[in-house]
């Protein structure tokens, strides 16, 4: 059964029990786990740590590729564990612990923090804990639905901990390509010219006697959390369907486009499902998560190859794409995320990036991180990799939240992770503002039209005619550009404050 999996018959008395494996992480130590958005992510042994953490307390610094899934950064947080966290979480337990300043968050671009640890920039790996499908012959680990930061945790830290997941299939054997970029000053170009391009190999390649401990478990990844469209995810994929079709048109892309990526979460999910009803044709995803739309693309005969860091689907598409695995690998590769999400790699492929944005502003600065510009939501991500470098950078978002409460659409954004130089094109269901080549008086005029709710719509074209009348390369009433935020603070609403302000400062 298990031996199947663990090829090396010198490492079967590594075979222990999660109890025993999580002994060997201790106080003050900094574990990388495997895991990337809720899949992939090694469970028995974080359980395990968890559990005595609240009869023998620890604190750790926990790196990860992205989120985990089966609760388990709440479990760790509910046990006092965590110290720090990097570089991306997404659990309302952690977030309200990181807001708190109980936990140390260090949010980073998801392509840097491995090359911090290789530079020691951070305080090196002590641990690591990887999910496996398989170990080869020679200590290799071969990973399951999910690559993130694993392969360089396994190889930097002096420890590595398995856990060979039976539940996951054996044909996940080969979708994987783990390369390692050579080290800096004279690294050498990452060789990758295409999405399906291999430059690597199928397994992490450490050596055996790296490997401290194996635990055997068995149980599925978490199902995702993505909802189905709706009508205005479904009228945001239409205006970025007919802007897309209009570059065609003007020669600018083909019905080929360029190559695809598509951030987590229901409104870039929607986004790519939406290709399905569309002309375009053997297209082309290098992307960090495969989510469910990656299979219907397939399904649906539009999309030729997908690249990307992990598989993160909900419990129906899991079930239907694992079972058919062997289907769907010739179009499939998991890659480490320092190559998903590498800035050389983006800009050489001329990627078309779609990424949800939390709010923008007017001018076309982009929040996708901070509520109210100091409460952590989930993180960057990888949205920032790829905005920065991508041939075409979009940002999409409903126009509005909290049932009309709050506006999508800013004088001032509260926090800026992506600025007015890194956005190209924004889309809500209202309509698509295109910003390339505008300077930022014409960039305010066309997202007031283009995006913005009715409800909002004449308030915030007031406050940019007033602002106006201030001057400025970017004009700005300095004293109101956060005036909604501030109202939404103290009322739970942006509306009431705004129209007092209008009125008294005409």
């Amino acid at each position: 059964m298990f031996r199947d999996r663990l090829r090396s018959a010198k490492l079967w008395d590594r075979i222990v029990s999660a109890d025993e494996a999580a002994r060997l992480i201790t106080d003050g130590m900094t574990v990388g786990m495997s895991g990337f958005t809720r899949a992939g992510e090694a469970r028995a042994v974080p359980l395990a740590l968890a559990e005595r953490a609240r009869r023998d307390p620890l604190k750790i610094t926990l790196m990860t590729g992205a989120s985990l899934g089966h609760n388990l950064d709440r479990t760790l947080v509910e046990a006092h564990v965590i110290a720090r966290r990097m570089p991306f979480q997404s659990d309302p337990v952690m977030r309200e612990a990181i807001n708190a300043g109980e936990v140390m968050f260090i949010d980073q671009h998801l392509s840097e923090t491995v090359e911090s640890l290789r530079s020691g920039q951070v305080p090196p790996v002590d641990v690591a804990v990887v999910e496996a499908t398989a170990i080869t012959e020679d200590g290799g680990i071969v990973p399951t639905t999910s690559v993130g930061n694993s392969a360089s945790f396994a190889i930097l830290a002096p420890k590595v901990i398995v856990e060979i997941n039976l539940s996951q299939p054996e044909a996940l054997e080969g979708l994987h390509d783990i390369y390692i970029p050579t080290n800096r000053p004279s690294r050498e170009a990452i060789p990758i010219v295409a999405p399906d391009c291999r430059i690597g190999v199928p397994f992490i390649p450490i050596p055996a006697e790296k490997i401290a401990a194996i635990v055997i478990t068995q149980s599925s990844d978490s199902a995702s959390t993505v909802e189905p469209p709706d009508a205005e995810t479904n009228a945001i994929a239409g205006h970025l369907t007919e802007f897309l079709l209009n570059e065609v048109r003007r020669g600018r892309l083909t019905e080929r486009l360029q190559p695809l990526q598509a951030g987590i979460g229901t409104i870039a999910n929607a986004v790519l499902y939406g290709f399905t009803a569309t002309p375009f044709h053997d297209l082309t995803l290098y992307s960090e998560v495969l989510q469910d739309s990656t299979f219907d693309l397939i399904d649906a005969g539009k999309l030729a190859f997908a690249s990307g860091s992990s598989m993160t689907l909900s419990t129906q598409r899991h079930r239907s794409v694992l079972s058919g695995i062997e289907h769907y690998k010739q179009r499939l590769v998991l890659r480490p995320q320092e190559i998903s999400n590498h800035p050389e790699v983006i800009r050489r492929l001329g990627i078309i990036a779609i990424n949800t944005a939390l709010e923008l502003d007017i001018y076309g600065n982009v929040n996708s991180t901070h509520v109210g510009g100091t409460h952590m939501m989930n993180g960057i991500g990888g949205s920032g990799d790829f905005a920065r470098n991508a041939y075409m950078s979009i940002f999409v978002t409903k126009s509005l939240a909290k049932d009309g409460a709050i506006s999508r659409v800013v004088p001032m954004v509260s926090h800026v992770d992506h600025t007015e130089h890194d956005v190209d094109i924004l889309v809500t269901e209202i309509g698509l503002a295109d910003l390339r080549g505008l300077a930022p008086r014409e960039r305010a005029k066309v997202i007031i039209a283009n995006c913005v709710h009715p409800s909002y719509r004449e308030m915030l074209a007031e406050y940019y005619r007033r602002a106006l009348l201030r001057g400025g390369h970017t004009p700005h009433l300095i004293e109101e550009a956060l005036g909604w935020h501030d109202n939404l603070r103290r009322t739970g609403r942006m509306t009431t404050a705004t129209a007092s302000a209008i009125s008294g400062c005409r």
